[in-house]
């Protein structure tokens, strides 16, 4: 491939060599470069790749690509540009042959509700026979083959890649969850998005190495605005406006206010054989009623974006409703059926805001108790051991405090921080480190109605310990407990 074909969408500056260098591979990371390489400098938190110049010309690398001043061999092509981010997207598309074109895609956006939305999504679609690849927090899935994720957004060599791979087996479309982080980044450039989805806005993501402030969050997500051709918002967020703000795209709006162009009207709340779950009816541009086997208020706003969304496809009724009742994400709301007579379900919340979400949503069905297990990360913010600790005990009947991920700290001083937090309110409490033992206090105590969160792990399936990441999947130790539990009957 001849350089000047990976360049031809940006604006750039030869400063040594020629843009007709022929070049074999497309590089970011030193480690890859190779005997014809053409080789972009992403200046990181941590390294600069500018000082990998001399390696990577050593490994045969025939040009460079720059944001800087740098001295390079005389032999290397050097490319100067205002943003290697950026021309390193740009770049990607061209190298897979533009691969967004041969897929719909669908972007969504927002704080909360975009690996639910994601996924109901792809139920939908893929139950109306549309072939569909999801990429997201928790895996990118490309048919039958899943593939465990490292970011929210891939970067966007990566992210080019993952989409010839969907469009070589045959995808149509893909819905992928896009972070403010990815935005900011630039890891979604060099495409236009079909769709893009808003879900919500709440601070979060804001500090070192993330967002500076609020409004730069809001910022960063409204970007998606600017590069998809039809955008579909909450209509009930009190930010909206600030998403919108420099918006491109056509607007619809979905939500349960009157204003909403797809409305949820009257949602109810049902509890079945140890199933929570929400009802509504939709009007507006589209009418049918929804059951969902998931509860709250959130799930209402996740499945009606779906709809909103399906709804371009021509997706019909019947299929939409019998997708929704059959969605499953994992670790999201993620119910485990070990007894109708109470509920047992793991979440990812692992924040205060996230468990406070979830434990009031909770709380709306009228629980016998209301249970909730969790532990905090080691070697992260002592605030949030604080925060969900005061949080769990406010809200929960019952907290149990357990480990997760103590990394390089002691677990029992994790503990004790979430205690501290913990004794801020009046709920009762028992302190379990083993986690497999926590969980098994909860099942061996549960009563009728009762609902059991265990929250923070969600899909993960590893213990971070002193840099060793151990399997631990709570799915796993609950079917272990059972079955112990079996065999002394």
């Amino acid at each position: 491939m001849v350089l000047s074909k990976l360049l031809e969408d940006l604006e750039y500056t030869l400063l040594q060599g020629s843009c007709e260098t022929e070049i074999t591979t497309l590089a970011c990371d030193s480690r890859e470069a190779k005997e014809g390489s053409v080789f972009v400098c992403i200046s990181g938190t941590v390294r600069d790749a500018h000082d990998f110049i001399p390696q990577v010309t050593e490994s045969g690398a025939k040009a460079v690509i720059v944001e800087r001043e740098v001295k390079a061999d005389e032999r290397v092509t050097v490319i100067r540009v205002p943003d290697t981010r950026y021309a390193l997207a740009l770049m990607s598309a061209a190298y897979f042959g533009h691969p967004a074109k041969k897929l719909t895609t669908i972007g969504v956006t927002g704080t909360k509700g975009k690996t639910t939305t994601v996924y109901m999504i792809r139920s939908i679609l893929e139950a109306a026979g549309i072939r569909t690849g999801l990429i997201g927090t928790i895996e990118t899935i490309i048919g039958e083959t899943h593939i465990p994720s490292e970011n929210t957004t891939p970067e966007s060599y990566q992210l080019q890649k993952i989409f010839a791979d969907m469009a070589e087996a045959g995808m149509k479309a893909v819905v992928m969850e896009v972070s403010s982080q990815g935005l900011m980044m630039n890891r979604v450039a060099g495409f236009t998005f079909d769709y893009g989805i808003f879900t919500n806005l709440e601070p979060d993501h804001i500090g070192e190495n993330e967002h500076k402030d609020f409004a730069d969050y809001m910022h960063a997500k409204s970007l998606l605005f600017r590069q998809c051709a039809q955008g579909i918002f909450n209509a009930d967020s009190e930010h909206l406006s600030g998403i919108l703000n420099g918006h491109t795209c056509k607007v619809e709006t979905y939500g349960l206010s009157k204003q909403a162009d797809l409305r949820a009207a009257e949602p109810t709340l049902f509890y079945e054989d140890g199933v929570p779950g929400v009802k509504y009816q939709v009007s507006g541009l589209l009418d049918m009623d929804v059951t969902v086997n998931a509860p709250g208020r959130f799930t209402v706003y996740n499945s009606l974006a779906a709809i909103a969304l399906c709804r371009h496809f021509q997706v019909s009724r019947e299929q939409m409703k019998h997708a929704l009742l059959h969605t499953f994400v994992k670790g999201r709301i993620e119910l485990i059926p070990v007894s109708k007579e109470y509920t047992l379900m793991i979440d990812y919340a692992h924040n205060a805001m996230a468990l406070e979400s979830l434990l009031t949503t909770l709380r709306e069905y009228k629980p016998g108790r209301l249970i909730c297990l969790f532990g905090c990360g080691g070697n992260r913010a002592k605030s949030r051991r604080y925060e969900m600790g005061e949080v769990s005990s406010r809200l929960a009947d019952l907290t149990v405090v357990t480990s997760d991920n103590p990394r390089f700290e002691e677990p029992m001083d994790i503990i004790a921080d979430i205690l501290t937090g913990v004794k801020k309110s009046d709920g009762a409490y028992v302190t379990i480190p083993d986690r497999k033992e926590a969980i098994a206090y909860c099942i061996d105590h549960a009563l009728a109605r009762d609902v059991i969160v265990l929250a923070g792990k969600g899909h993960e399936d590893y213990q971070e310990i002193k840099g060793v990441k151990h399997h631990m999947d709570e799915r796993e130790l609950i079917a272990d407990i059972v079955r112990e539990r079996e065999m002394k009957s």
